[in-house]
């Protein structure tokens, strides 16, 4: 498979350069903050490609995300099968892990409430479609991104606030501080309760590199650490050098004493086809120190081992799997038929490929046995 066609890597095609001119060139300093600030927005450049792919999934019926095309600007780009299939795959995946921690354990009148905390999250539109399918549940939804994306995407919310906002449920609300009125503003909804009002949902204008800084910040608003969490990464981390993305981790572990974490990574560098992803990186002068530091699903689950997921309690695990394995043992063959019949997968071998090199890594730490339901998931193995 040719290495434009790689998922989450569609974007990262850069300019040709231009021959025959010269620059003055600046500090070296100047230089490296240039360099960080365009690999920034290659990076963030990905977030649009994710957000292609996800319609095209939607729109051929891979998966239902009624909100999917509100992100997307201009006419709808059909992906590649491969490409359609990876996305499904990947959303199956997390999907399925999601609904185990929201499960509810208690009585069917009691309703409970679960924290989610999604990294590097973008335009994704999970969110919003968790909140329509998990009544039973109160669900406390954090999102972190560059104040650039924060700032985009509330755009975007506030021109469609009439589709995205539930009338019954939610109010808009954003902060501003007073002190500094240039500092980006956390925003999100505020679910009405009696009395009292609770925030559903907010976006954290917010660099994760900072968590490794001299002063990383002592909280978040509307962040609550007496909850079980549940924190994402898809391809967010694995941008991140090594100590940058631990200290993220360990951020949340410190503060959280019930928290689980499920990573979407590549992996397989040391083969060709790992190569190939590096190589098509590099080109776009851009590293993904994850891929080189963690090359298999055993280097993923030391990973997370090393980040506080060690607890030899029974009630504690950590589990990873490529996604090739996960379509193979998770998905059902009347709905592995279902997305067969929605088009044709002449490259299954490639897609085999592919498959095994973007892994699923998930871990857990009880306080009493509030994660029972995703030991179920080891079932799946």
């Amino acid at each position: 498979m040719a290495a434009p066609h790689i998922p989450n890597l569609l974007s990262l095609r850069g300019k040709p350069r231009t021959r025959g001119m010269t620059k003055r060139r600046g500090s070296p300093v100047d230089e490296a903050k240039s360099f960080q600030k365009k690999n920034e927005l290659v990076i963030q450049g990905t977030d649009n490609d994710a957000a292609v792919s996800r319609l095209s999934a939607v729109t051929l019926g891979y998966l239902k995300d009624p909100y999917a095309s509100i992100f997307v600007k201009g006419p709808i780009s059909r992906r590649l099968p491969i490409i359609n299939r990876g996305t499904y795959g990947r959303t199956f995946a997390l999907d399925t892990l999601i609904s185990f921690f929201l499960s509810s354990n208690q009585s069917p009148c009691e309703k409970h409430t679960r924290q989610i905390i999604s990294l590097g999250a973008g335009t994704d539109t999970r969110y919003f479609r968790l909140r329509d399918s998990n009544k039973d549940t109160n669900v406390i939804y954090h999102e972190f991104d560059f104040p650039a994306v924060s700032a985009a995407k509330r755009q975007i919310v506030l021109a469609h606030l009439e589709k995205l906002r539930d009338p019954k449920l939610e109010d808009f609300w954003s902060t501003q501080s007073v002190e500094d009125k240039s500092k980006p503003m956390e925003w999100g909804f505020v679910r009405q309760g009696g009395d009292s009002e609770e925030i559903s949902y907010c976006f954290h204008p917010f660099d994760l590199r900072d968590f490794a800084g001299p002063n990383p910040p002592n909280s978040f608003v509307g962040l609550r650490t007496d909850l079980p969490t549940l924190i994402l990464s898809e391809c967010c981390l694995c941008y991140m050098n090594i100590t940058e993305s631990k200290s993220v981790v360990k951020w949340f572990t410190n503060k959280i004493p019930s928290i689980g974490i499920i990573l979407y990574e590549p992996i397989g560098a040391d083969d060709s086809f790992g190569q190939m992803m590096i190589s098509n990186l590099a080109a776009r002068n851009i590293t993904m120190p994850s891929l080189a530091h963690y090359k298999s699903l055993s280097d993923q689950r030391k990973r997370l081992s090393e980040l506080g997921f060690n607890n030899p309690d029974p009630r504690n695990g950590c589990e990873a799997q490529d996604i090739e394995n996960i379509w193979e043992k998770w998905v059902t063959p009347f709905e592995k038929q279902r997305v067969d019949g929605l088009e044709g997968l002449d490259e299954v071998e490639e897609w085999q490929m592919l498959a095994r090199h973007y892994a699923i890594v998930w871990a857990w730490r009880s306080v009493a046995d509030e994660w029972q339901n995703w030991r179920r998931s080891e079932n799946l193995k």
